[in-house]
């Protein structure tokens, strides 16, 4: 059991900090004003383990601590007015950073840190699926820690102490609002994932929706809101087909309808009717999403959307408060919880510097600055060399999904932090011997979606290839190749770059940086922080590296091997490419218990020396 082998955790106690110590202050910026309505929302999705905010961002440098005190003075203020908040959060809370990755076992220190945020309705996201241990941690503690607000329509679990399927957590709940007495009922939904740990099941929400329970509750005629929080993304046949169901119902009409979204790391917003819209909120603590909806019981609700940036300025003009009437005993606490479990964890420990930043879509792959050239040209190569059938010069490629990198790389100290947040993954390599390179080349174009070699029919079996790819490609640029130009400015969805500047908390009052210009199916004007746009560029699904010394010449076979991940993608590929290997079968582990994540902080240790200067 967890709570048998939870680790002494740091005491609670007041604190004078606000934010983390080494976390950047806020540039002061324009600012959009929040509309407060009858009913109100914020709303957290895909925070990853980020609860300790962007150390080096001055947009994104506010903790979970600061979040507690935002929503607690959001609530103070929009009680005071007889209008009610509610807070949601849709999953993907795991993963992606030191706070989550590091500890033994996975978590503990930051499912204390999380469970202290009162959260009105909460669901899971896929990556809390994935490993046994994490959708286990989900059911006995964090279930437990938000018991009546966890909500599981589509997810079922194997108890680990009966053996027995059961749901995750309840399917819907139906309450009332504090302050208005608004009836509502709410769902939680994960989209059609398969990816998940044999412990689990994930039913496909077009089949929960004809269940008799979901029936049933879409039935009830006392209802003023129907809420639909998910990890789904905003725009999906999944939350259509919910949409539709509830159309469908005789009394439900046109009731309003409230979706929170998820699972593609993007600001987003969409329209399905007059009286329903979804949102959804980014990713990695960048993002507090806010909803408000006024005229609930009228014939023209009207809905507002605001993406507010996390920094201490935007709370502070949101809330109408300053630094000293701001903080709340209870978010001061826990920021000096996330100070000492950083520290507990040696987050700051520094195993290099970086002399320049890499970037995921700042800069063009291929380009010098690009995280994958670099990973190409150098990373690997220069690590993936323990050649298990012996000899140095055997010809040899490797293969890495792009969506296998979270996020970039600052230039400065590379840090134990930073090693989980590039990358949090621990799939190991594997390989298969002496495949054909022409062979290899045909199945990178298959995993690339490459036009000339993919008909509309094969588009349809290899659908499933846009998750090889950073998640916010899938929307825009939905399976386009990497291009050396730059895309249109970006429209505020998720890129690496994003506000990724590291600029001085020091300028000109009220001045202009960049970050998110989201556009929406409500117009340009939802992010809270008027910023200057940042291009994009495309970047392919996978890439190769060649990790055979002599390339003078194109080899005949190659020992093709490639990041555990990718091994049902390649079997499909390999299949088109008419190349008979089951790669489950044939192949074999390459440098058995080295992760991706190991070969980075070897790199970085070899080749980026700190130094006074």
């Amino acid at each position: 059991m967890w709570s048998a082998i939870w680790p002494a955790l740091p005491l609670l106690f007041p604190s004078a900090l606000a934010a983390q110590p080494a976390a950047p202050a806020p540039i002061r910026a324009p600012l959009r004003d929040l509309h407060l309505g009858q009913l109100n929302f914020l709303h957290t999705t895909d925070t990853h383990g980020w609860l300790a905010g962007h150390l080096q961002e001055p947009s994104f440098s506010a903790d979970w601590g600061d979040y507690i005190s935002f929503a607690e003075r959001m609530r103070e203020k929009i009680e005071a007015q007889g209008r009610d908040l509610l807070v949601i959060d849709t999953g993907d809370r795991v993963e992606g950073n030191g706070l989550y990755d590091s500890s033994q076992p996975q978590g503990v220190y930051l499912s204390e840190i999380l469970r202290h945020q009162h959260i009105d309705v909460m669901t899971s996201g896929n990556h809390e699926l994935y490993k046994h241990n994490t959708s286990e941690a989900e059911l006995q503690v964090t279930v437990p820690n938000f018991r009546g607000s966890y909500l599981a329509s589509n997810i079922d679990i194997i108890h680990p102490e009966t053996q027995e399927l059961v749901p995750l957590a309840s399917r819907f709940k139906k309450f009332t609002t504090k302050q208005q007495g608004i009836r509502i009922v709410a769902f939680g939904f994960l989209f059609d994932f398969t990816g998940n740990y044999n412990n689990t099941v994930v039913q496909r929400v077009e089949d929960t929706i004809k269940e008799d329970w979901f029936q049933e509750a879409v039935s009830d005629e006392e209802v003023d809101l129907f809420l639909v929080a998910g990890h789904v993304p905003a725009h999906s046949p999944e939350y259509r087909a919910i949409f539709t169901a509830i159309r469908a119902t005789p009394g439900h009409e046109d009731t309003p309808i409230q979706f929170f979204g998820g699972h593609q790391h993007i600001r987003d917003y969409a329209k399905y009717d007059d009286k329903a819209v979804a949102l959804a909120s980014g990713r990695f603590m960048e993002t507090i999403g806010f909803m408000s909806i006024d005229g609930l019981s009228s014939t023209s609700p009207i809905f507002k959307r605001r993406y507010i940036d996390n920094n201490l300025y935007s709370y502070y003009h949101h809330t109408g408060l300053d630094e000293s009437s701001f903080h709340t005993d209870k978010g001061l606490n826990v920021s000096q919880l996330i100070t000492e479990s950083r520290s507990a964890l040696q987050l700051d420990k520094t195993h290099g510097c970086n002399p320049r930043d890499l970037w995921m879509s700042r800069a063009p792959y291929p380009h010098e600055e690009s995280i994958y050239t670099w990973l190409e040209k150098k990373v690997l190569p220069e690590t993936l060399k323990n050649d298990p059938r012996g000899g140095e010069d055997r010809p040899a490629v490797a293969i890495l999904n792009t969506g296998a990198i979270r996020f970039d790389i600052f230039k400065g100290p590379f840090t134990q932090d930073t090693m989980w947040i590039i990358s949090p993954f621990t799939n190991e390599f594997r390989y298969v011997k002496d495949v054909p390179y022409d062979k290899v080349q045909l199945i990178m174009e298959v995993l690339n979606k490459q036009p000339q070699v993919m008909s509309m029919s094969l588009e349809e079996t290899f659908d499933g290839l846009d998750s090889l790819g950073p998640p916010a490609q899938v929307k825009h640029f939905d399976g386009a190749m990497a291009s050396s130009e730059p895309a249109i400015e970006w429209s505020g969805q998720d890129m690496a770059g994003t506000g990724q500047i590291p600029l001085s908390a020091e300028g000109p009052s009220g001045a202009v940086v960049p970050g998110y210009t989201t556009e929406d199916d409500d117009g340009d004007d939802g992010d809270d922080t008027i910023h200057s746009p940042i291009p994009f560029y495309r970047v392919p699904n996978v890439f190769q590296a060649t990790l055979s010394a002599n390339t003078t010449t194109k080899p005949e076979t190659v020992d093709l091997v490639y990041i555990e991940f990718l091994q049902s993608y390649l079997t499909l590929a390999a299949k088109f490419a008419q190349l008979d290997v089951d790669f489950a079968k044939e192949s074999k582990s390459y440098m058995p218990g080295s992760t991706l994540t190991d070969l980075v902080l070897e790199w970085v240790g070899k080749n980026w020396p700190c130094t006074d200067n």
